[in-house]
């Protein structure tokens, strides 16, 4: 079995991200790997909880606001596990994580378990995931709330 050194995990700043982190942590201290948080800001307009003062400024507020929350998030897991860093990126979300994923070990990511319409329209990020990444993935079943 290939070790494990570095654990990619994508997070989307929503309800489950506390949930997908413990995960991460605790399997990350068992496996004595390191942890990168990771998060893509996508071009959109209403992001998370936050909306922006105007639509010029949308796109540089939304990443502020993203590294924000990805800092919190990070200090917040170092008291778990010291060994863990967290990194935004820009553009398409599935494209981004399986570049930033090319030096990884293994991607842990979560899914909210979409289905019927929504499925169809946005489609699921982790599945794409599994079918074009280069390491293996785990796929945590969030629970729902």
């Amino acid at each position: 079995m290939q070790e494990v050194r570095q654990i990619i995990v994508p997070v989307d700043f929503q309800q489950h991200t506390e949930e997908l982190a413990e995960y991460a942590l605790g399997l990350a201290t068992k496996l004595e790997a390191k942890v990168v948080f990771y998060h893509v800001v996508e071009n959109v307009v209403y992001y998370s909880d936050f909306i922006p003062t105007n639509y010029s400024m949308d796109r540089e507020e939304t990443f502020v606001h993203a590294q924000q929350k990805m800092s919190s998030l990070v200090q917040d897991s170092k008291n778990k596990w010291m060994q863990c860093s967290g990194q935004v990126g820009r553009g398409d979300v599935v494209e981004s994580i399986l570049e930033y994923s090319q030096e990884s070990d293994l991607i842990v990511m979560g899914t909210h378990g979409a289905r019927g319409i929504e499925k169809i329209l946005l489609g699921s990020v982790a599945e794409r995931i599994i079918k074009r990444a280069k390491c293996p993935v785990l796929i945590v079943k969030m629970k729902k709330k």
